[in-house]
């Protein structure tokens, strides 16, 4: 007789570990001993003689992708702010974001006292769909904001077409895609910026961080001085003890500046990005086999992607089955059989509980604004039937093996056998 699930008190599929995530780099504990001692742990303390590794990293990014220019931030976040703040973002401007997308992608544009007009998506992507975004602009639309999710590179070419015609900076999130391309491109370089995030699960990661790159010399110049309190780096190396950093006057910024640290950590890790990259799309290429005969509908990327990151695997439930249990228990039964962390799809931004604009005085800009930041005016049905369907796994699964690779499919062959039983 077959185990009943583990959830209920069966025996799981699965009791072997799982790949660690995150994995030092070769290279990664020499280049923290190198910064601890430096003498200099930020780019605001004073220069010893020696190129930081803030530099150093924004070189190697910029050279990585193909761009000109490369700005580190301290986070994910940091970076979507100084990008839409160094666009002309601002007061009671509307800015156009998915509507499926971690929370920040909302935040951001509320932390620069903007308005985020959420957008439906692509079903097969779970990208913001071209269409939807070119009818939410107005008068007031200042700029576009694309988040290639998952494991997807949105429709860029649709995208750049519609920010052309309304002459709007189209900026990429490209947080969960480090590395993926798009008619051979690096995503981040196919819009007037591309903003990536460090934090701790990502693919690329020194646990906290942020980076932005641009082609436009005075694009990355306002994010310089918006990072680090208006300053920005000297074009020549100053006398060591001296700071580095110049008070120009130019533009009024913020702290937002990574550590010598995170940027020693990235630089390394850099390193091995590719060849982690490829490991998981090739497994992610054999787990789309398994599930596709078991009735899923893997996480789709758009026409012109030449080349994915799978930050998440994100796949959709057969249709007519597990329809009785919500998916966070469909969820919860996966990982108690894997023993690993299975999750229902980001819930719609405007439904999320961490997005709530009225628990922050600082968003109290008058009753007009309160009404058009209220997650209520928003309905995103393909959002919506997305989070109720779709089952998400962190990448470090992918890390693995074909073997691991047939577990999932074997916890998830039997989930959907007893899924009568996790119903009631």
């Amino acid at each position: 007789m077959a185990s009943p699930l583990a959830v209920q008190g069966g025996t799981a599929v699965r009791t072997r570990p799982w790949p660690a995530w995150p994995q030092p780099a070769p290279g990664v504990r020499r280049a923290v001993d190198e910064v601890l001692d430096s003498g200099r742990w930020s780019i605001s303390g004073p220069y010893r003689g020696v190129e930081s590794y803030e530099r150093r990293f924004a070189r190697a990014f910029a050279a990585y992708h193909g761009a000109d220019h490369c700005i580190p931030a301290a986070s994910g976040t940091a970076s979507l702010m100084l990008a839409l703040e160094a666009c002309g973002v601002g007061a009671g401007d509307e800015v156009i974001v998915p509507g499926l997308s971690w929370v920040a992608s909302g935040t951001t544009v509320l932390g620069v006292n903007a308005v985020p007009v959420f957008c439906d998506v692509d079903p097969d992507t779970l990208c913001v769909h071209p269409a939807a975004v070119e009818a939410h602009i107005t008068p007031r639309t200042r700029a576009i904001v694309v988040v290639h999710l998952y494991s997807a590179v949105a429709d860029m070419d649709a995208l750049k077409d519609v920010a052309d015609r309304h002459d709007l900076p189209l900026i990429e999130d490209c947080a969960q895609a480090h590395g993926a391309t798009h008619h051979g491109a690096k995503v981040g370089t196919l819009s007037t910026a591309g903003t990536f995030s460090m934090q701790h699960s990502k693919v690329l990661t020194s646990g906290e961080g942020g980076a932005v790159i641009t082609q436009d010399a005075e694009l990355a110049r306002r994010i310089e001085h918006l990072r680090a309190d208006g300053r920005c780096l000297a074009t020549a190396s100053p006398p060591t003890g001296a700071m580095e950093l110049v008070e120009t006057g130019e533009l009024m910024g913020s702290n937002r500046c990574i550590s010598e640290f995170q940027a020693a950590i990235l630089t390394a890790q850099l390193a091995v990005l590719d060849e982690q990259n490829r490991r998981r799309r090739d497994n992610a290429l054999l787990l789309d086999q398994h599930l596709e005969r078991l009735g899923l509908r893997p996480q789709t990327t758009s026409p012109g992607t030449t080349s994915r990151t799978y930050y998440t695997y994100a796949a959709r439930l057969p249709d007519g089955e597990l329809t009785e249990p919500a998916v966070a228990d469909v969820a919860a039964a996966l990982t108690a059989e894997l023993g690993f962390s299975v999750l229902p799809s980001y819930a719609p931004v405007p439904a999320n509980r961490l997005y709530a604009p009225r628990t922050r005085q600082r968003f109290a800009l008058g009753l007009a604004h309160e009404e058009l930041i209220d997650p209520k005016r928003f309905h995103l049905p393909v959002c919506e039937d997305t989070a109720q369907r779709t089952i998400t796994l962190h990448h470090a699964a992918l890390l693995g093996d074909a073997e691991d690779m047939n577990d999932i499919a074997s916890a998830v062959e039997k989930v959907l056998r007893h899924g009568a039983a996790l119903a009631h």
